[in-house]
C-alpha cells in the first residue's frame, strides 16, 4: 500500500547538517579530548604500577605479544620507521577524511557514526581520567622495551614524547595509554569503510587499517595489548550509548528550538465561487435552475426531438 500523507499539509523537512556547524562541533570535542588528557596525567607512581599490573596480566593470560613485535620493529628499521609514521600521523588524517567523506556521499549516515565516534571518544577521556597508564616504551628498560619513536626520531617530525612534534611533549599527557583510542579510531574507520566503501578494496581497507594500527601501537611500545581490547571496548560502548545520545540531542532541540510551521497545500478550488449551488448544468445552460424556468417546476425536455416540433432544436447532449 503506497504512503499517502495528510491532505492539505506537507512533511517538513528533515534536520539537514552543515558544516559550518559540524565543523566547529568537531574541534570542539576534539580540544575537550586534547585538553582532558592533559588534566588527567595522574600521579606517575600510580601510572607505573597500572601499566605494570597490565604487563603480569597479559603474561599470566599468554597475551604478551609486545615484546616480539618491539625486538622486530627496533631491530629492522624498514618495519619500525613506516610504523612511527603511521602512528603519528595517521590518526590525524584518516578519521578526518572519512567523516569527511560520509558527510559528503552518505549524509543520511553522517549522523549516527559521527556521535558514535564523539560518544566513543568521550568515553575514551574517562577512562585516561580514572586509570592512567604508563605505556610500555616508558618502564625502565629492564622490561625490555625499547621507544621506537625515540629510536627513529630523526626521520620524523616526532621527538621521544610519542607521537608529539618535536619540542612539545609538555603539551601531551604520555601517562593515557588506556584504553588505545588509535585502535578505537581506526575500528570505527574500518567499519565504515566495510559498511559504505562498496567496493572490494574499501572492504579490505576497512579490515587491514584497525588490524595493523593494533600491531603499530604494541610494536612501537606506545601500547599494551589490553589497552587496544579497552579500545574496541569502548567503541562498542559509545556504539550502544550513540542512539541515546542522539535521542536526547532531538528532545532538548524540541523543547527550545521551536519546529517549523507545515505549509498548507492551496485546494485547486481555493478562491473560486460555486455559481452552481451544487446544481447540475449540461454544457448548453449558463444559469443554474434554467430547466426549470423555461420548461415550468417539474416539467423535463423530451428526450426524443420529434416531441419538440421538426423546426425545434434538439437539446443538447
Amino acid at each position: 500500500m503506497p504512503h499517502t500523507e495528510t491532505p492539505g499539509t506537507e512533511a517538513a523537512p528533515a534536520l539537514r547538517l552543515r558544516w559550518w556547524t559540524e565543523l566547529p562541533l568537531i574541534v570542539l570535542v576534539y580540544a575537550c579530548y586534547s585538553a582532558g588528557r592533559l588534566l588527567a596525567r595522574g600521579d606517575v607512581s600510580g601510572a607505573v604500577d597500572n601499566g605494570l599490573a597490565l604487563l603480569r596480566a597479559e603474561k599470566a593470560l599468554y597475551l604478551n605479544l609486545e615484546h616480539p613485535l618491539n625486538r622486530l620493529f627496533t631491530r629492522e628499521a624498514w618495519i619500525g620507521i613506516p610504523a612511527d609514521f603511521w602512528y603519528a600521523s595517521l590518526h590525524y588524517l584518516v578519521t578526518p577524511a572519512i567523516l569527511v567523506w560520509l558527510f559528503r556521499s552518505h549524509a543520511v549516515r553522517y549522523r549516527a557514526a559521527r556521535t558514535w565516534l564523539m560518544t566513543s571518544t568521550l568515553i575514551g577521556l574517562i577512562g585516561f581520567t580514572l586509570m592512567p597508564t604508563c605505556p610500555p616504551r616508558l618502564l625502565e628498560a629492564s622490561h625490555g622495551f625499547v621507544d621506537t619513536m625515540a629510536q627513529y626520531s630523526s626521520y620524523g617530525w616526532w621527538g621521544g614524547a610519542a607521537s608529539a612534534p618535536r619540542g612539545m611533549g609538555g603539551m601531551t599527557n604520555q601517562y593515557a595509554a588506556m584504553p588505545s583510542l588509535h585502535v578505537g579510531w581506526a575500528l570505527w574507520c574500518g567499519v565504515m569503510l566495510w559498511r559504505y566503501g562498496g567496493t572490494r578494496t574499501a572492504k579490505i581497507a576497512g579490515v587491514a587499517y584497525p588490524l595493523i594500527t593494533t600491531i603499530v601501537v604494541m610494536g612501537t611500545a606506545n601500547h599494551y595489548f589490553l589497552d587496544a581490547l579497552a579500545g574496541a571496548a569502548v567503541m562498542g560502548a559509545g556504539l550502544l550509548l550513540a542512539p541515546v545520545v542522539m535521542r536526547t540531542v532531538d528532545r532538548v532541540r524540541a523543547r527550545f528550538v521551536p519546529p517549523a510551521a507545515p505549509v498548507t497545500a492551496a485546494s485547486p478550488a481555493a478562491g473560486s465561487p460555486i455559481v452552481s449551488a451544487g446544481c447540475q448544468t449540461s454544457a448548453g445552460e449558463r444559469i443554474p435552475r434554467q430547466r426549470e424556468s423555461r420548461f415550468g417546476a417539474g416539467a423535463e425536455p423530451s428526450a426524443s426531438p420529434k416531441d419538440a416540433g421538426d423546426g425545434a432544436p434538439a437539446p443538447a447532449r
